[in-house]
């Protein structure tokens, strides 16, 4: 259970990261905010690791010294699109999920096993 607690944790993790990308009309959470507060997230560390230096430079540059300024944060979330890092974490977040499920199927059937399902699902498949 203690692998099982993991693996959800993560993938709700990832699925709150990937939230600081989207419309906060959709998620309830400002857009950027991650950003704004410093935090690296997955999508963002990926895509660091996957952007030429000129933009891991502007990236790092914006999130440790212009997180306040909007249109710098608009672009680093547009650069973090561009580089893959939401299908990326989406993968992940996928992959933990899956492993979630596969534990869960070593159990037998019950109302528990399903209720864990169900937060599974939950935990993916939320909007905010």
């Amino acid at each position: 259970m203690h692998d099982f607690g993991q693996a959800v944790g993560m993938a709700f993790q990832i699925k709150d990261d990937l939230f600081d990308y989207e419309q906060a009309e959709k998620t309830g959470k400002p857009r950027g905010i991650d950003i704004k507060e410093h935090k690296m997230t997955l999508p963002l560390i990926y895509a660091l690791n996957n952007s030429s230096s000129k933009d891991k430079r502007f990236i790092i540059n914006t999130v440790k010294s212009y997180s306040d300024d909007k249109a710098r944060v608009e672009q680093v979330i547009k650069m973090v699109m561009a580089a893959g890092g939401l299908k990326y974490a989406k993968e992940k977040m996928h992959q933990y999920q899956d492993q979630a499920f596969t534990i869960l199927n070593t159990f037998p059937s019950s109302v528990y096993k399903d209720s864990l399902e169900q937060l599974v699902r939950f935990t993916t498949e939320r909007n905010h």
